[in-house]
Parts: C-alpha cells; structure tokens; sequence
C-alpha cells in the first residue's frame, strides 16, 4: 500500500512539472529569430501573404491567446502541422519514434551489461592490477566524444569487418536488432566510464558494512557476498546514476542517429532545424521533455523498490 502511495505521489508531482515544459517549450519557439510565414512564403513573400499566413497559422492573435490554443491542441495528442511535410507532427513523430526509443533501451541494457562486471571485478581486487586498469576507463571513456566513437566503430565493425550495417535501421525485428547494435553500442560507451566508477565506490563502501562482514564470517564464499548481498545495496546509488545519464544522453541522441543515419526523432528534429520547420521543433522537443521525465519517474520508482526508506520519506 506504501508503494502505491508513493506512485500516485510521484504522479501528481508530475502534472506542474508537465504544465511548466509546455510553457517552456512554447517560450522557446517563440524567441527564435525569424518569422515562419515568411519562410514559408519562400521568394513569394509580400505583405499581403504574410498577413494572410499569420492569420490563417493564428500567429495574429496575443501570445497568451496562442498558447491557449496550443495546450489545447496538446491535450488532444495534436502537435501541430509540418510546413515542410504538410502533415500531422504527431505522426511524424509517432514514425520517428521506435528508432529512437529502442537506441535509448538497448543502449542502457549494453551500458548495465559492460559495467556491472567491470566494477564487481574492480571492486572485488581493490588495488590489483585489474582495479587500476579499470579504474583508467573513466579517465580514457570521458574523453571520447559520442560521434567519433560511432565513427569508429563504423569503421572497425562494419566496413573492416564487415559485421554489422553501417547504417540506417534495417526491416524487421531481425534486422532492426543488427542496425541498432552499432548505434547502441556507441550511447552504451559513453554511459559505462560513469557507471562503473559509481557502482564501483558503492561496492568498496557496502563491502566494509558490518552485515558484510557477518556474512564473511560465516564462511559464505566471496561471489556470493558481493553478488548476493553487497551488490543489490550498492546499486540503490548507481541506478539514480543511470537514470540522470539516460535523461542527459536522450538529446544527445541525435548525434548518434546523425551519425548512423537513423530515422529517429533526433534527426527528425535536426532536419526540421535545417527547413525552420517550427511544429516539428516544437513536437519533437516537448516529446524529448517527457522522455526524460518518464526515466526520471522510472528512476525514482527503481529506487524506492530497492530502498523502502524512500517510499517512507
């Protein structure tokens, strides 16, 4: 009952939060410089169409007025129509969206896979030759920006090696799972130097914990210490970690789709910044918005599952 008290918590919270991106998001395609109907007049521009276009786009009426029409809109799952593709934003997005969704999922699950081990394994020979070495991955993993690390693997798994495509984001399940290792793989790389060094420090310090040494003397045997008591404990931290890094890693996602040329809403967005085409702008950020307050409700509902102390808080 705790539990479910603290979701439909966290839900409520949500609904300011919800109300204040929409604002945010609405504010922002406002301050950018230009006026759309003159883009889309294109050379035809005069007066007379310019003034025609903001009333037909209800770019005539006050800026609180706009903005009532556009939440409305919002509340209906109505993003707007494209300029440049002279359709619905919503589904534009809606088509874009899978690519992206499944970068950000697997890309986390290959994050987890690789750092997990890495900081058992460090934390598990603290000192050893094995910890220093991995504790060099931040150092060296920080330092490699995203799009060179795409490159790179492009370069040595796909055109060398001939394992998976360059890009795009292949037909099927079986063909989207081999488009997207590259990709993933590339956002997963980025996340692991944070990882490991969080998961890592959260080990050293559950493993000096009393409960931690009754297990020793007990006569449990080391894998089952750290994997079976210490690790859960050490996770609570390094799970809020993921989450933030998630969050901050879905904008950047469009570099990566970028890079492997996916048809994500990532390269949706940038096109559209290319064309000026302001609704897709306007669509695609507010959809990054909820993106990242959805890992962060997913975050806070992981932690509080592994840690009760914080449904109580």
């Amino acid at each position: 009952m705790t539990q479910v008290l603290y979701i439909l918590r966290r839900l409520v919270t949500l609904i300011p939060v919800l109300l204040g991106i929409s604002v945010l998001v609405f504010l922002l395609i406002q301050l950018v410089p230009g006026d759309p109907a003159v883009t889309l007049l294109g050379s035809h521009v005069t007066d007379a169409g310019v003034a025609a276009l903001h009333q037909q786009l209800g770019l005539d009426q006050p800026l609180w007025q706009q903005y009532v029409s556009f939440l409305g809109r919002l509340l209906h799952g109505d993003l707007g129509e494209s300029y440049q593709y002279k359709s619905s934003v919503s589904a534009l997005v809606l088509q874009n969206l899978v690519p992206t969704v499944w970068l950000i999922v697997v890309g986390a699950l290959f994050a987890v896979m690789i750092s997990v081990p890495l900081a058992v394994w460090a934390a598990s020979r603290r000192g050893g030759v094995a910890d220093n070495a991995i504790r060099s991955i931040p150092l060296i993993g920080l330092g490699m920006p995203a799009f060179w690390l795409g490159i790179m693997l492009v370069l040595l798994l796909s055109l060398k090696a001939r394992i998976f495509p360059a890009s795009g984001f292949g037909t099927g399940f079986v063909g989207h799972v081999e488009s997207i290792i590259l990709p993933a793989l590339t956002v997963a790389l980025a996340l692991v130097p944070i990882l490991v060094r969080s998961l890592r420090a959260g080990l050293l310090d559950v493993l000096q914990s009393d409960y931690i040494t009754t297990a020793r003397s007990k006569g449990l045997a080391a894998p089952r210490v750290v994997l079976g008591h210490a690790l859960r404990n050490a996770a609570v931290s390094s799970i809020t970690v993921l989450g933030v890094n998630i969050a901050y890693l879905i904008g950047s996602t469009i570099v990566v789709e970028r890079v492997f040329a996916l048809n994500g809403i990532g390269y949706l967005m940038l096109t559209a910044i290319l064309n000026r085409d302001f609704p897709i702008v306007q669509g695609v950020t507010l959809v990054f918005a909820v993106m990242v307050v959805t890992v962060n409700l997913l975050t806070d509902l992981a932690h509080a599952s592994l840690d009760p102390r914080v449904r109580l808080a």
